[in-house]
């Protein structure tokens, strides 16, 4: 299987407390996901439950075409206000390892995701990443990064 891996980094105008607790609550990841995804947490969370590791989170997800996929991930590791990992445990990748870290830096945190995953049907699958997925993940996390500066405010420049 061949394996990807994208990193995004951003800059947010917040203390290292208030990044963890908007990023380490599953229910926030709707406010930061594209709505055309159609995406909704469909495990019965209570509103202030925060990650930890062994939580399984369950997902309804539309990455195309309106088609409605299961997404189950587990979160595997938690260092509180450090990192945190989520694997998929069932959904449409054949592997799916996403880190996310917290680092608190001059007025504010650099937060950095990075994703490695895989995709089933061999050649087939190589080639729709190279025509489709690559570019589809690399949208949402651009999204996702106007909504946190829309959510959080603009990184100071020159920081």
């Amino acid at each position: 299987m061949k394996t990807y891996q994208l990193n995004f980094k951003q800059q947010i105008p917040v203390s290292l407390q208030q990044a963890w607790d908007f990023f380490s609550s599953p229910l926030n990841l709707a406010q930061i996901t594209p709505t055309e995804m159609a995406f909704e947490v469909s495990s019965d969370l209570d509103p202030q439950q925060k990650m930890y590791a062994g939580m399984i989170i369950t997902y309804k997800v539309s990455p195309l075409w309106g088609i409605k996929l299961n997404w189950v991930t587990e979160i595997t590791h938690v260092e509180e206000n450090n990192y945190f990992i989520d694997q998929q445990r069932f959904g449409p990748y054949r592997f799916w390892h996403h880190q996310h870290h917290f680092k608190a830096i001059e007025t504010g945190v650099e937060m950095t995701d990075l994703l490695t995953y895989g995709l089933p049907m061999g050649f087939l699958g190589q080639g729709l990443n190279h025509l489709f997925v690559a570019g589809k993940l690399r949208d949402i996390f651009s999204y996702r990064e106007k909504k946190i500066t829309e959510i959080f405010g603009v990184y100071p420049s020159g920081k």
